[in-house]
């Protein structure tokens, strides 16, 4: 199973992506994670969506090929971060490639709710004409207190954040597996 993990920050030593390559070295077995970068993505403009740099061009391509998208989030002023919503806008233009794949929705933040607010707002975003992204509800991945659970290699060490997001890939890859046999 393929998945196009989408991380929401762009910072050097972001608690998100430590929290995806973690991800992505525990659930070898159960899916191929590709990290995907969006850095490089230029602003969203409608004068050059047709046009679209190839920084735009590979992202695309990259989540159309994907059986899933991970979106992995912080929380900045209570929602998503400029740079997720900037990757969304590019995403959800011209060839629109996000309509019916899945999605599913982790975040980590330093305070305790652990960006349940951008993960509320990304989910209302999923739900637009233009993405129309199905997410599995009830495994919600909040991890609050990030910076206390992850040692200096970027592995989480909180059992507890680990049993849950054991439980969560289960579902969820049990829930894409079930999508891609309907079709």
């Amino acid at each position: 199973m393929k998945i196009a993990v989408i991380v929401g920050s762009t910072r050097k030593d972001s608690y998100n992506m430590h929290v995806s390559k973690y991800m992505k070295e525990r659930y070898t077995d159960k899916m191929d994670m590709n990290i995907l970068n969006i850095a490089d993505l230029p602003l969203y403009n409608q004068d050059t969506e047709n046009t679209p740099t190839d920084a735009v061009v590979n992202f695309k391509a990259e989540v159309k090929s994907a059986d899933a998208v991970l979106w992995v989030t912080p929380e900045h002023n209570a929602t998503i971060p400029a740079a997720l919503k900037n990757a969304i806008d590019w995403l959800s233009r011209v060839d629109k490639v996000m309509i019916g794949k899945p999605s599913w929705i982790i975040g980590a933040s330093m305070g305790n709710l652990g960006s349940v607010k951008a993960q509320a707002h990304l989910r209302d975003i999923l739900f637009a004409p233009g993405l129309a992204s199905p997410v599995l509800p009830g495994n919600e991945v909040y991890i609050g207190a990030v910076h206390t659970k992850l040692d200096e290699n970027g592995q989480l060490t909180d059992e507890g954040t680990v049993q849950y997001l054991d439980t969560v890939v289960s579902n969820v890859t049990n829930w894409i597996k079930g999508l891609n046999t309907e079709q």
